[in-house]
């Protein structure tokens, strides 16, 4: 075992050592990996050594490394080493963070984290919340809270978002039955923020027709931009009409550490929850995701049940049963990961990154503008730019598919992954710069080369 252990450590370690050094994915097709991997179930084992060794040989190459440096699409996934030692302490012990009983230690922990990130958003004491496995799950569940405590059975309710949510919320709404919640979305402005005076008015038409307005979900940085709501404004309409609010801070709620930016975030402090992803800006392994909630009591007036087999778990109001406050009653002790970061590294250091990340994104900006024919869509923020080739005379179609064509070249191209997003109708180059691995020559040299693959791809496109 201890051999084993340690060889697996080594192949951890040395990805981490190497990660710079190689290529950013692997573009293989279906049939390739069927050809390595499939096979019937196995009636007999093999020997524990040769299978680390194919899985050093086969599946380590065949990965995409959101972890690489110069990873800059969707939101990366830069986790640090802590955090594995911590799932791998959690996941070899077993520990089950569902009832007190069951771990003390962990539920504790759970307790002390939760309580390190309400009192980072303000909120009041009455605050909690519990760990899930991602955004999609925490965002889910606020909408359940939503529903539960503000919906009346006899109307349809609406959930309002604006065009730059993410499209985890219309999954919820999927799963509560649009037959009992309608979600509409609100237009964004140049700044791609939700249009206040529209949410009122959206808000006054649906009231009119009948229907119950009963939550609204804030952006606290979009994957496609970075940008934060007027969470302020937005909370006086929430007051105003005793809607439930949600903000979806998943990837960037956690850039109120930098003090720059923490004049976006006035108003966070009166919500009625938070979904934040810390397996994103907080370097932490998937699946790390938390909701916090301002009252902590709304989570077990939905959630609690206690059949006659867990009666012995149920012990006083002051030993928490996790599983009592969200969907799962079995969980794994995800909190431990992020615990484990924090207590080694400070809450000053992973300032310090976030800062770093929206340094970065900044520096991208600054390179493409040195660039001719290149336009900066939405300026960097929280980490993430957004930008274009532009050709003279040529359409807005064709201008698409030219900046789908370069981003597709430097994807096969192994150096560096970016994502595209479309923005009020155009397709842009999506940067997301996030990861303190990242170097700023990273930064300049994928400029570079994107500049490159453009300039060769419009020449081609002008001759043909």
């Amino acid at each position: 075992m201890r051999r084993l252990g340690y060889r697996a450590v080594d192949i951890i370690v040395d990805h981490f050592a190497h990660l710079s050094t190689k290529r950013v994915g692997s573009l293989k097709a279906r049939q390739e990996m069927e050809a390595i991997f499939r096979e019937v179930i196995p009636k007999e084992g093999m020997d524990p050594g040769e299978l680390l060794d194919f899985v050093e040989k086969e599946v380590v190459p065949n990965l995409t490394h959101l972890d690489h440096p110069r990873f800059f699409a969707f939101v990366p996934g830069p986790n640090n080493y802590m955090s594995v030692l911590a799932e791998f302490l959690a996941v070899g012990l077993n520990i089950f963070s569902g009832d007190w009983l069951g771990a003390p230690a962990a539920a504790q922990i759970e307790l002390v984290v939760i309580k390190w990130l309400t009192d980072l958003f303000q909120l009041p004491e009455s605050a909690g919340g519990l760990f899930v496995s991602g955004g999609s799950m925490a965002n889910l569940m606020a909408l359940v809270l939503a529903v539960h405590h503000k919906k009346q059975p006899e109307k349809v309710g609406v959930a309002y978002c604006s065009d730059q949510t993410h499209s985890c919320i219309e999954r919820a709404i999927r799963i509560l039955g649009k037959e009992r919640m309608e979600l509409r979305t609100i237009d964004t402005d140049e700044r791609f923020r939700m249009k206040g005076e529209q949410l009122s008015r959206a808000i006054q038409e649906d009231k009119g027709k009948g229907k119950q307005p009963v939550a609204v979900i804030a952006n606290a940085g979009t994957t496609n931009t970075g940008s934060v709501d007027d969470l302020k404004r937005i909370a006086e309409i929430c007051e105003a009409e005793n809607l439930w609010w949600h903000i979806d801070g998943a990837y960037g709620g956690v850039g109120i550490l930098d003090e720059r930016q923490q004049e976006l975030y006035v108003g966070i402090e009166q919500a009625d929850s938070i979904a934040i992803d810390p397996h994103k800006w907080w370097f932490q392994p998937h699946e790390t995701a938390c909701l916090l909630v301002r009252d902590q009591s709304q989570l077990s007036d939905v959630f609690y049940m206690m059949p006659e087999y867990l009666k012995d778990v149920d012990l006083s109001e002051e030993e928490i049963n996790y599983s009592n406050y969200g969907i799962q009653l079995t969980r794994s002790f995800r909190a431990f990961k992020l615990w484990m970061s924090l207590k080694t590294f400070g809450l000053n250091n992973f300032a310090l990154a976030v800062k770093r990340g929206i340094g970065l994104a900044e520096l991208a900006e600054q390179e493409i503008r040195k660039y001719a024919g290149w336009v900066v869509v939405s300026p960097a923020s929280l980490g993430i730019v957004t930008f274009q080739f532009h050709q003279p005379g040529w359409s807005k179609e064709k201008i698409n598919q030219l900046n789908q064509a370069i981003m597709d070249e430097m994807l096969k191209s192994g150096f560096a992954m970016l994502s595209s997003t479309a923005l009020h109708g155009r397709r842009v180059i999506r940067l997301c710069a996030i990861n303190p691995r990242t170097t700023e020559e990273d930064i300049e040299q994928t400029i570079y080369q994107l500049d490159s693959i453009a300039k060769k791809r419009a020449l081609f496109a002008t001759a043909d």
